[in-house]
């Protein structure tokens, strides 16, 4: 099987080498070999994992969640059930999340709307005044 160097595992999974490094760094990848000149090298298969990660990242999932959908899927006794209850848990995160920036994105709107804007000073700003709570 084919040896990657950092620079070659980095450049095949989109990512930069210290990222390779730092993924090393927290478990997310498993220590590499070493050549008798110190450089790393890494299998094939650690391509796949870094788009693992990635791929999960994108979807909002934490570099400790990740890790531990990691160690499931090195877990023989464990199933689809387990990985599906993560993904069903990271919604309902998200759900939360949502909620939380639409009542705040709500919030903002109705404020920047009682502004006077351009032209009157910032002692009549209802935005500020709001902040320092003079409304």
């Amino acid at each position: 099987m084919k040896k990657l160097t950092v620079g070659k595992l980095a450049k095949a999974s989109g990512i930069g080498m210290e990222t390779v490094r730092y993924y090393e760094k927290r478990g997310l990848l498993p220590k590499p070999d070493r050549l008798p000149s110190g450089y790393r090298v890494y299998s094939k298969d650690t391509v796949n994992r870094v788009r693992f990660i990635k791929r999960a990242q994108e979807l909002g999932f934490t570099l400790e969640e990740i890790q531990a959908l990691l160690l499931l899927t090195d877990n023989p006794d464990a199933d689809c059930e387990d990985i599906r209850n993560r993904a069903q848990n990271k919604i309902t995160e998200i759900k939360t999340k949502m909620q939380d920036l639409q009542r705040v994105l709500d919030g903002l709107e109705e404020l920047s709307g009682y502004c006077p804007g351009k032209g009157k000073p910032l002692s009549e700003c209802s935005i500020l005044k709001h902040f320092y709570g003079d409304d």
